[in-house]
């Protein structure tokens, strides 16, 4: 199996040196993702619409990679004001009530004040077979 690189197209990941996702064999490895929708190019406004932009934004690049949010096996939540979480899980429902990843929040500062949601995920492409 080879290692594949995959992109959303930022200038930031040429600038700082890392890939939306990496594909490792049937591991898929989503970088930590924001809410920008990069067809309007604007951030979303709110952490609700961040989390549900977010989830597209990390959707997108699994389809990229041949594997879909079902595949999530481990999700990393990282927001700046925890007490802003709680608003974010009927999203987080939505996207992986059936699925039921493992799962942490962590409370951290972002690269900007505007983020107020970032997420990671790991997933393992199912075998076909």
């Amino acid at each position: 199996m080879t290692r594949q690189l995959l992109t959303s197209g930022s200038k930031f990941e040429a600038e700082i040196g890392y890939s939306r996702a990496v594909v490792d064999g049937d591991m898929i490895f989503v970088s930590g993702t924001t809410g920008f929708d990069y067809e309007k190019m604007e951030l979303a406004s709110g952490v609700v619409a961040q989390c549900e932009q977010t989830l597209k934004n990390i959707e997108a690049a699994l389809k990229q990679a041949g594997a879909s949010m079902a595949d999530v096996v481990r999700v990393t939540y990282i927001l700046p004001n925890r007490d802003d979480f709680p608003a974010c899980w009927p999203t987080l429902k939505k996207y992986f009530g059936e699925v039921r990843p493992a799962a942490t929040m962590i409370q951290a500062g972002l690269l900007t004040p505007e983020i107020l949601i970032e997420i990671e995920v790991t997933a393992k492409r199912r075998s076909s077979g």
